[in-house]
């Protein structure tokens, strides 16, 4: 009996040493659920009754053919039997197998905005495909304004307002500046500054055009300068009428005006009233520079031989000529004082000839000769104007001013 009880305490032996190295193995399997879990009992990582039921069956085996129960003897605190060492609360748990709560559950419905984008990997059906729309890429370079129409909600209704971009982008800076602007937030209270200052619908596509440095003007600043053109006794039809014709008169700041209006009054020695309607006939007077207007202004009266007070009537009658070009003033006065003979106080009464060309001139005064009808004294018979020379059409100048007709004309034309 001895020997069997021995033989029976090394079964147990081998028993409990397979139950110690499956023990670790089924402990890391349940950890993770086990950490996760408040209401977690160490009881839960304990092997289940079909784990521990072979090794009993085998134990049994090798005691006794038609009993599994140890003898008497056995029953020692030296024996440990599978059966004995299985606590009851897992023979209860076996019974009923205990849910653990799973705390990612509710951690997932909180952070569901933040579920991160599937993976570019990911295969999708193909009605998900077919739905998908490309946009089309931005161009991280371009010449053109016009590769940028597509993406841009501010050039696209700048488009659709009559702004011209091929004629835009000329100008320095002015593509990246409209690149930069959102239409609603910077451009929309300039089109209606414009429209109040009197700017009509349909000149703010070509205002624009030619002035898109406006639209990154300040608003505040827009409305000093129109107020100091209001103190200056300018009506609102007439400041309308300067800044439709010179885009770029309230891009001066109100010094620079108030010095561009004294330069013209006090170099012509014009009144304040002629300075106005000077400036109102011809806005880019105040836009534009001034060395050409003092080269000019320096022409007539060293070169052509004019007075000043000529000159203050040439320049009041044809603001025009202070900003002629230079050489094409000499030539035509030239042409007229030295081949016509047309003295200096004519051309004072009609400055006008200074604005046609020198071609025109030529070719009618050349077939007056022809005809013998050129006269340009007032106090002579068949005077013609300078005004009459340079102004009528050819079907007119021909049957009124030098009486032939325009086959005529055209035959002499064909002469020179």
């Amino acid at each position: 009996m001895a020997l069997w009880a021995r033989q029976v305490s090394r079964w147990g032996c081998l028993l409990q040493t397979a139950r110690a190295a499956e023990f670790p193995r089924k402990l890391r399997g349940r950890s993770s659920t086990a950490q996760a879990s408040p209401g977690f009992s160490p009881l839960a990582l304990l092997p289940s009754r079909n784990d521990l039921l072979p090794w009993r069956w085998q134990a049994c085996r090798h005691v006794s053919v038609g009993s599994c129960s140890p003898p008497d003897n056995a029953k020692d605190a030296s024996f440990s039997s599978p059966k004995s060492n299985l606590p009851s609360p897992v023979k209860q748990e076996q019974a009923k197998p205990e849910t653990l709560p799973d705390l990612n559950a509710k951690i997932l419905y909180e952070d569901w905005d933040d579920i991160p984008p599937s993976s570019a990997l990911e295969e999708i059906s193909e009605e998900e495909a077919i739905q998908i729309i490309a946009e089309p890429l931005l161009p991280l370079q371009s010449s053109t304004l016009r590769d940028y129409v597509d993406h841009s909600e501010t050039l696209a209704k700048l488009v659709h307002l009559g702004v011209d971009l091929s004629q835009v982008e000329k100008r320095q800076k002015a593509g990246q500046l409209l690149l930069t602007l959102d239409f609603e937030k910077d451009i929309r209270k300039i089109l209606l500054f414009l429209k109040d200052v009197g700017v009509e619908d349909n000149q703010l596509g070509p205002f624009l055009t030619k002035n898109p440095y406006i639209l990154a003007e300040d608003l505040e600043a827009l409305e000093t300068r129109v107020a100091y053109l209001k103190s200056k006794k300018f009506g609102k039809a007439e400041i309308a009428q300067m800044v439709s014709r010179a885009p770029y008169l309230l891009l001066f700041s109100v010094e620079r005006l108030d010095n561009r209006l004294g330069f013209f009054k006090n170099e012509l020695g014009l009144s304040v009233k002629k300075t106005k309607d000077l400036v109102i006939r011809l806005p880019r007077l105040l836009t534009g520079k001034l060395e050409p207007v003092k080269e000019n202004l320096q022409v007539c009266q060293i070169e052509l031989g004019f007075q000043r007070n000529e000159i203050q009537q040439i320049v009041f009658k044809t603001p025009k000529i202070l900003t002629a070009s230079k050489k094409r003033l000499k030539q035509t006065f030239d042409y007229l004082h030295n081949i016509m003979g047309i003295p200096h106080h004519m051309l004072t009464r009609f400055p006008q000839v200074f604005n046609s060309r020198l071609l025109r001139i030529r070719e009618r005064h050349m077939f007056l000769t022809f005809l013998g009808r050129a006269q340009y004294d007032p106090a002579q018979p068949s005077y013609i104007s300078l005004d009459q020379l340079v102004s009528l059409p050819d079907e007119v100048f021909c049957t009124e001013i030098a009486k032939a007709s325009i086959q005529d004309f055209e035959k002499f034309l064909k002469t020179l």
